[in-house]
């Protein structure tokens, strides 16, 4: 049977398809269930918010409710996922929360103009909180792969790079860039510097970001823009490429670089090769693309789309840069059996091809608000089995961003921000 969180409770971590529980959020019960295994125990992070930096962090000892400061954070986290061009937008899975790479270091939206970043390895430490006058309406944001401690935030008008600093080895800028006025790192943890600063044509709101998986490209794109731009960062230039028209809802780089995922508003989706960037259009029936995640090995792209309750999945018949593929079927019956939802809101496959994260829309009181989490196979086809559900804190928590980090030889952790003003972190563990 799926593992059901009652009512009132919380989840605290998985071990071995058992979705464990508690009367509240503990680093007690935290340290008792999986901290001792992991050596860490991620304790819940309370939003902060622009308006009141002196806003203390909530006790992770205590029952969560509504903190101080509660309705300022909704206020924040509903201007986050509002579009001026479309009322789509909000049903996008905008990644707005991120692990970095190889650290236990988490970057999350946390306001309009705001990121904050919880660094697990610095003890002690206060999370950072990043603001720039440079950094309006942030929508995405994305850590560098292979590029140390460089996180990339996509805002109004073009994206910025921040780089941590350390006492006599301060980041550098790049060469040729503006000077950075009113950039700021607020916490008592690592210090950070807005290093570059990417401006998009004609102001545009960046909505989308993806890395290469070699950190030396970093592809963005708009729901105001029918094109998407990839970016030499060591250089600070930009090649637009279009195809089609309307706005560009998702874009996702293969883990291996040889392939590239674009999805507009308009339902039609794009698979490109990398080496020429050839395309090749998809048309959808179901509405358009608002979720698209790669398997490890780049060979197969699974999509969850607007009007549909099934994903679906690409296999790629041929190696690459062959763009000859197929798209499949996902079913996933609990959502509507059990839940009773409306459709799929928001996924996250994790990196090992083994958990896969399901918010839906609607549901009935009880499965209202929860992330369904699927064991995955792929054999070759994707295969799924629930294991059950994820419960936030607070009052009536929905999961509103959520991302997988695969540091662990045990399984990945999956990190929620939650509408109740939390982002917290809950290892999955299946693995000896």
């Amino acid at each position: 049977m799926p593992s059901f969180p009652q009512p009132g409770s919380v989840t605290i971590c998985e071990i071995n398809r058992d979705l464990v529980t508690a009367d509240a959020l503990s680093d007690v019960r935290a340290n008792d269930t999986y901290g001792k295994l992991l050596g860490i125990v991620f304790s819940p992070v309370p939003f902060h918010s622009v308006e009141d930096p002196t806003e203390p962090p909530a006790t992770s000892n205590a029952p969560v409710s509504r903190p101080k400061g509660f309705e300022m954070i909704t206020r924040s986290l509903k201007h986050i996922f509002q579009s001026n061009d479309i009322d789509l937008l909000p049903e996008v899975a905008l990644q707005g929360v991120s692990w970095h790479q190889h650290k236990h270091i988490l970057a999350f939206i946390s306001g309009s103009n705001q990121v904050t970043v919880c660094d697990y390895e610095d003890s002690g430490k206060e999370p950072c909180i990043l603001t720039s006058e440079s950094q309006r309406d942030v929508k995405v944001l994305e850590w560098r792969p292979n590029g140390g401690k460089s996180l990339s935030v996509a805002c109004k008008g073009g994206i910025c790079i921040w780089s941590a600093s350390y006492p006599g080895n301060a980041a550098s800028v790049r060469s040729g860039s503006t000077s950075f006025l009113g950039a700021l790192s607020r916490g008592s943890g690592t210090r950070w510097t807005l290093v570059d600063f990417f401006r998009s044509p004609h102001d545009e709101q960046i909505s989308a970001l993806s890395w290469s998986p070699g950190g030396r490209y970093l592809a963005s794109a708009s729901y105001e823009s029918s094109s998407f731009t990839i970016w030499d960062v060591a250089q600070g230039i930009g090649t637009p490429i279009r195809r089609g028209i309307g706005g560009t809802s998702v874009i996702k780089w293969s883990p291996i670089g040889d392939y590239f995922f674009s999805g507009k508003f308009d339902g039609t989706f794009y698979l490109w090769e990398t080496n020429t960037w050839t395309s090749e259009p998809w048309s959808s029936a179901s509405g358009f693309v608002t979720g698209a995640t790669w398997d490890p090995d780049g060979r197969m792209v699974l999509l969850a789309f607007s009007r549909s309750s099934t994903l679906g999945s690409i296999h790629f018949a041929t190696k690459p840069p062959s763009l000859d593929a197929h798209l499949l079927p996902v079913d996933l019956p609990e959502i509507i059996s059990l839940a009773g939802s409306q459709g799929i809101e928001k996924i996250a496959w994790d990196g090992s091809g083994e958990r896969l994260a399901v918010s839906y829309k609607g549901g009935d009181d009880i499965y209202k608000g929860l992330i369904a989490i699927y064991d995955t196979r792929r054999n070759p086809l994707i295969s799924t089995s629930l294991i059950g559900f994820i419960r936030g804190p607070g009052n009536n928590p929905k999961p509103i961003m959520f991302s997988f980090h695969d540091k662990f030889k045990e399984g990945p952790s999956l990190s929620v921000c939650w509408s109740s003003g939390f982002c917290c972190t809950y290892p999955l563990i299946f693995r000896s």
